[in-house]
């Protein structure tokens, strides 16, 4: 069985819901395949399912967060930025905003209402939906593309295709990286891939002593020579195994690419919201004036969670008991310096199946940033998370995924 379009979008997500939308309100016959059972199924889960579409960052600082690479954002941004997206979901039926001034969500604070607005401008297009379609490769012939072929062996014939398959993270949610061997086939590079985005394990087995509390302002580095500079800073919060929370998640994608080469990854972590050792000391020094009785570890307590502050005192070998100018001179020492640097190693993670998005992918060098068009096959397209390209948590992944699959929609139904 053969069928016919103008275009073809290989997957039902954010990006491939945009790159359909557009492309058809231009007047293009276009089909969607999708290999759930239903589209947007992992956008209904976005950030904890509320949705955090965008963001209100200017564009330069907004590429800034996506690394070296982020230059190559520029057109599709300013094609296509965070106002415009705002306006196209105002088009639709969905109002958002910015309740912290930064973070936008839609005013219902639910992942489904943006999903079924698009679904439903999808049918207003008349858009062909093939749900429970994989796509198993493109259709290429005497090095024409001309369409791809599912799972069925069905031919859907099209001059362009547009893959947004997204990345690897949560297979159960649909993310197998089906993409990269789409892309493979047509002569692309896939970049290493390293999961991204989920808590992280750690070799010290105190951390499950201080689950009870989330710690704000923590700041984490990497402690190897070649890697120092790689920092962040952000609510953390302690796991059984390890470590989790908003740091955790936007450092996650430096430090897995670091851990596939080593077999473990040193932080150092500041718990007492960026003070270091002198303003740790002096402010030591102004509460005991004020209660010179105090025990240390009452003392630790008026900068830490209780349960936290015992395990920094255990590790500097400290006696609870006793006040701290009663302490060891070595021990004082310690303690301040555990309080401004305590380390954490990190050995593991959940791996794809718990990551929210995936570092690496479709290598950008061989992709047009004008169009999004590949530069080794006339017609083939890529938009969102396949390509080599990823962001921190706020915004930035769902904002790229729409513009890049906007700007792939306007170039294959205009230049396909």
């Amino acid at each position: 069985m053969q069928k016919a379009y103008d275009i073809v979008v290989v997957g039902g997500g954010p990006a491939g819901m945009m790159a359909a939308i557009v492309a058809a309100e231009q007047g293009k016959r276009v089909a969607v395949l999708e290999k759930l059972s239903t589209a947007g199924v992992k956008l209904k889960a976005t950030g904890g399912g509320r949705c955090n579409l965008t963001n209100t960052l200017e564009t330069e600082l907004f590429m800034e967060k996506f690394g070296k690479q982020g230059r190559f954002m520029r057109r599709a941004l300013t094609t296509f930025n965070q106002e415009d997206l705002r306006h196209f979901f105002d088009r639709i039926g969905v109002k958002s905003h910015a309740p912290d001034g930064f973070r936008v969500f839609p005013l219902t604070h639910s992942a489904a209402t943006v999903t079924d607005a698009l679904v439903s401008r999808m049918k207003e297009l008349k858009i062909d939906l093939f749900a429970s379609t994989p796509v198993s490769s493109l259709y290429i012939v005497d090095g024409e593309l001309q369409g791809v072929v599912s799972n069925k062996k069905e031919v859907f014939l099209a001059p362009n295709v547009i893959v947004a398959t997204g990345g690897q993270g949560y297979p159960v949610l649909g993310a197998e990286g089906d993409g990269y061997h789409l892309a493979q086939e047509a002569g692309h590079t896939i970049t290493p891939l390293h999961p991204a985005m989920m808590p992280l394990h750690t070799k010290e087995r105190w951390v499950e002593r201080c689950r009870a509390d989330t710690i704000p302002k923590v700041t984490l580095q990497v402690n190897m020579k070649k890697y120092k500079k790689m920092r962040a800073t952000g609510d953390l919060i302690f796991t059984k195994q390890g470590i989790r929370g908003p740091v955790v998640l936007d450092f996650s994608r430096e430090i897995t690419p670091i851990l596939a080469k080593y077999d473990e990854v040193p932080l150092l972590a500041n718990f007492t919201k960026g003070m270091n050792q002198e303003e740790i000391r002096e402010d030591f020094k102004q509460k005991m004036a004020q209660n010179p009785h105090q025990n240390v570890l009452s003392l630790v307590e008026t900068l830490l969670p209780h349960s936290l502050a015992k395990v920094i005192c255990e590790l500097a070998e400290i006696d609870l008991l006793l006040t701290f100018k009663k302490q060891k001179g070595v021990a004082r020492e310690k303690l301040i310096a555990l309080l401004a640097h305590t380390p954490l190693t990190v050995v593991g993670h959940e791996g794809f199946a718990k990551a929210m998005i995936t570092r690496g992918g479709v290598s950008l060098k061989e992709i047009d940033p004008d169009t999004m068009q590949s530069k080794r096959v006339h017609g083939l397209f890529f938009c969102g998370e396949v390509v080599d390209l990823d962001g921190p948590c706020g915004g930035y992944n769902l904002q790229w995924s729409f513009s890049s699959g906007y700007l792939a929609g306007v170039s294959a139904a205009t230049i396909g």
